[in-house]
């Protein structure tokens, strides 16, 4: 099963990261990210530059050096569970082409519940660490566990600007999801519930397809 091709969707605060970690560790995969990926392979060149070209200009990383970043990552791993890639129809359609998935899962979270989720995320102004007001609070409210340092709010958690990724996500991802949903191998998992609830759903998915 070391061979497995996993495919995870689902939108911003499903626990994609999360669910794609803990299958990577539980079946031997490699977690691949488009973030890790770049960053790993930033000075690789491409058809259309390298990452670095971009990245150092401050500019988003076009979807064709993307795609050549993403299959090399795939290339260089035996099984892996992909996951920010295919963030458009485009980069789908190109994965189809560069290998075959043996599992799609889409993790379904319901709006109200993203945000929640999103908008209580703090982390510390001193050492970075992270803490959620419901799911991983601090000891003492609004202290770091860790340092004593002041816990903050960060721009991108914020209630407007959680909503406007939730937008984005539904105008160039959602078509991903209509693009994959008619596949055999694609399958829904409620993510409303806690990690180890939905991991055990992943792994019993996981384990009947073996």
């Amino acid at each position: 099963m070391s061979d497995l091709q996993i495919l995870m969707l689902g939108p911003p605060g499903a626990g994609k990261g999360t669910q794609s970690s803990r299958i990577a560790e539980a079946y031997d995969l490699e977690h691949i990210t488009t973030g890790d990926a770049l960053r790993s392979r930033k000075d690789m060149q491409t058809a259309h530059g390298t990452p670095r070209e971009y990245m150092d200009a401050g500019e988003l990383v076009p979807d064709p050096v993307v795609n050549e970043i993403v299959e090399s990552a795939i290339e260089e791993a035996d099984g892996f569970v992909l996951d920010g890639y295919p963030r458009n129809k485009a980069q789908a359609e190109f994965l189809d082409e560069i290998t075959a998935l043996d599992v799609i899962i889409y993790l379904d979270v319901d709006r109200e519940e993203l945000i929640r989720r999103l908008t209580g995320r703090r982390v510390c102004e001193d050492c970075g660490e992270n803490y959620h007001v419901e799911f991983a609070p601090p000891v003492d409210q609004g202290i770091c566990d860790d340092c004593g340092g002041e816990l903050i709010q960060r721009t991108d958690d914020s209630e407007k600007t959680v909503k406007e990724r939730l937008r984005v996500f539904d105008e160039t991802t959602k078509p991903v999801i209509t693009y994959y949903r008619s596949d055999s191998i694609f399958h829904q998992i409620d993510g409303n519930t806690t990690p180890d609830n939905v991991f055990k759903h992943i792994v019993d998915l996981l384990d009947s397809v073996r």
